[in-house]
């Protein structure tokens, strides 16, 4: 019987652990490819908010936010602190993660009555979710909107515009289960 250095059975051993493992890791989670870094897109519009939404879907938790008119301008991006507008208040949100979403719309029509609740703690229930924790308010001011999505811990995100209905559209921030 030939021996087989030990050195050598190692490597064969540990080489047969190691292609299994590369091959289950290839392949996203859901198919998602996203990032967490932060996206941005357009610029101010004069269509105020007028509702928000949340949804919960096999691989993602879903937030709309609901524009009379055409959205354009957002930034999103995961933060240590929200804070909000104007004053620069800290805005507790629970979760291991916060991501703060800017819509560069008011909370306001042009008469300045207030077409949303800019700083509602809880502005929709999300209880029972698998990813969002908390969505709350930060403000309105100066033309943009700031909103806390508190996350379980920080994941890959996607934003974007759909239009309608009718004259208005929706921006649309999914957040993924896991990576």
């Amino acid at each position: 019987m030939r021996k087989v250095p030990v050195a050598l059975l190692g490597l064969v051993l540990l080489g047969a652990l190691l292609v299994p493992a590369a091959s289950a890791s290839a392949a996203p989670y859901c198919g998602i490819t996203w990032g967490s870094l932060g996206k941005t897109g357009g610029s101010y519009t004069v269509g105020p908010i007028d509702h928000a939404r949340a949804g919960r879907h096999t691989c993602f938790d879903r937030f709309v936010v609901d524009l009379d008119g055409s959205v354009t301008g957002y930034r999103v991006q995961y933060v240590t602190t929200l804070r909000q507008d104007g004053s620069g208040q800290v805005v507790p949100l629970r979760g291991g993660a916060k991501l703060r979403l800017i819509v560069l719309a008011p909370a306001y029509d042009d008469q300045g009555h207030v077409t949303f609740p800019a700083t509602k703690k809880e502005l929709v229930d999300v209880s029972g979710f698998r990813t969002f924790r908390q969505i709350a308010g930060a403000g309105s001011f100066e033309g943009q909107t700031t909103i806390g999505l508190g996350a379980r811990a920080r994941l890959p995100f996607r934003v974007f515009v759909l239009d309608g209905p009718g004259s208005g559209s929706r921006l649309v921030v999914d957040v993924a289960h896991r990576w």
